[in-house]
């Protein structure tokens, strides 16, 4: 399955914005939302929708899943009058030994992970197939919800916002 990856470097003020929304979340309600991440902190899966700084990273994942949709899964992505919108949102930070649990994110059509921080040490997201992806500072990895993935236990830190996106039909764009 296919797994993409891309800078978002030149992104930076959306970045910025998504880590303020993180520390925001955390500072109203500290206690992480259980799942199957085991980190110091996980904000709520609807974050997006709680702090409006998540919004332009949001725009600029769904703009690279459209270009990765249309040049590599869908030839005739244009013609399908399809598009997508992102159902769940939610950030993380991994602290020394914080891990995840092997799970997908199905339904959803596609999920990301983008790396607002990552240590050089930090552990790398794995997917089943033994594919290694390590993070690096805005890094978005882009991939099929029903992929198998992974963290083991990481000895650096990361800074993490993931997505759950899904695909509407029938939109005249």
């Amino acid at each position: 399955m296919p797994v993409f990856t891309c800078s978002l470097t030149p992104q930076k003020e959306a970045l910025l914005l998504a880590r303020q929304a993180i520390d925001e979340l955390r500072a109203a309600d500290p206690k992480p939302m259980e799942s199957n991440v085991r980190s110091v902190y996980v904000s709520p899966w609807d974050s997006h929708q709680k702090n409006p700084k998540f919004g332009p990273v949001c725009d600029i994942v769904l703009q690279v899943a459209r270009t990765a949709s249309r040049s590599f899964l869908i030839a005739n992505f244009d013609s399908l009058n399809v598009d997508y919108f992102v159902k769940d949102c939610w950030g993380m930070i991994y602290e020394e030994a914080d891990y995840t649990l092997k799970h997908n994110h199905y339904p959803s059509d596609l999920s990301c992970a983008l790396y607002l921080e990552a240590d050089e040490n930090c552990a790398p997201i794995i997917f089943d197939g033994g594919l290694q992806v390590q993070p690096q500072n805005d890094l978005l990895v882009l991939f099929p919800g029903i992929l198998n993935h992974e963290v083991p236990k990481t000895p650096g830190r990361r800074v993490v916002v993931s997505m759950n996106i899904f695909k509407t039909l029938g939109l005249v764009r």
